[in-house]
């Protein structure tokens, strides 16, 4: 047993013990007590909070707009608007203790770079045999760790492409786990040509038909393009296109564009009938694209090299230390 001492506050007489009631830190209060002075003070900077995303903060000024998004204690501000934002770090510094980092290198475990000109699948597969792996999967997982070795310098590149469209691609490889026969599920979604969000997963149930499995992903799609699509507006960039969302399965698109009752979608009347809503409304059109351009194939099943390093491109990844 570890004995542990502490120094008596000033004030207290000798040998007057402390007996510590309760710990602020541990508590499940104590961050949103933080969150919620920090709202606070930020309403009372002229700041809205997004109801997009509550940890995102935006002011607009005179057709400009500020953002502050945060996490615990980490926070980005950008926008256009540069004195707003020297005023946000003045006020800010007067509230509570803060360091200026300067210019955004690390946030949550990314890095990111300027220039002036992936692997979620496989991490998936493997991330499922942690407290039983093989000889196998340790090769597996060895794999991974030499191709990120080999591409330090891979990365998401944001661009300028002149508009704000936002599109995404999904994806589902039916009954493609041979060991329970799960399908796996996965999307990407574009912003102004630019790859902001993706997810890869296995699907809790078994589904009944292929069909149902796209009926699936299409949901989960959909809502993610929704969510986007709100958060561009309260930054005060609504879209004005329709959304595209790329399948490559010409029945679950036709299914889709249907309102009679089928057999292979009863399991999924609910979502047969929100996307039915939004096709109605014109939200969203689900354009067919084959299967050799569907690049949501990566986050769903094993593909070979060539086709991999052409998704790559297509989604606007590469090498910022390549020559150019």
């Amino acid at each position: 047993m570890a004995n542990s001492y502490m120094d008596i506050p000033p004030g207290y007489n000798t040998g007057t013990v402390c007996k510590l009631r309760k710990a602020l830190y541990g508590l499940k209060q104590s961050p949103r007590a933080w969150f919620g002075r920090f709202t606070m003070a930020m309403k009372n900077n002229g700041f809205k909070q997004c109801n997009s995303d509550h940890t995102l903060f935006l002011k607009h000024r005179k057709g400009k707009v500020t953002t502050l998004i945060i996490y615990v204690d980490d926070m980005i501000i950008t926008g256009n608007d540069k004195l707003e934002i020297s005023q946000l770090q003045d006020y800010l510094a007067t509230e509570f203790e803060m360091k200026d980092l300067c210019g955004l290198k690390y946030f949550l475990g990314i890095e990111v770079a300027r220039s002036q000109q992936d692997i979620a699948y496989a991490v998936s597969v493997v991330s499922q045999f942690m407290h039983s792996p093989s000889e196998d999967h340790m090769n597996a997982f060895l794999q991974i760790l030499r191709y990120l070795k080999s591409v330090p310098g891979k990365g998401l590149m944001f661009s300028k492409h002149g508009h704000l469209n936002i599109d995404g691609y999904s994806d589902a490889d039916w009954a493609g786990n041979v060991t329970n026969r799960k399908s796996t599920l996965g999307y990407f979604t574009f912003v102004g040509g630019n790859l902001v969000t993706w997810r890869s997963k296995k699907q809790n149930v078994v589904a009944l038909s292929s069909a149902e499995a796209e009926f699936r992903i299409m949901t989960k799609g959909i809502c993610e393009l929704l969510w986007l699509r709100k958060l561009l507006t309260e930054l005060g960039y609504k879209p004005t296109s329709t959304m595209n969302l790329f399948c490559d399965n010409k029945a679950a698109i036709v299914i889709a564009h249907n309102p009679v009752q089928h057999d292979r979608t009863k399991h999924v009347e609910v979502d047969r009938h929100f996307i039915k809503q939004k096709l109605e409304a014109k939200v969203f059109q689900f354009p067919f694209v084959k299967s050799e351009n569907q690049l949501a194939d990566i986050l769903t099943k094993a593909i070979s090299s060539k086709v991999f390093h052409n998704s790559l491109d297509q989604l606007g990844i590469g090498d910022i230390y390549a020559p150019t």
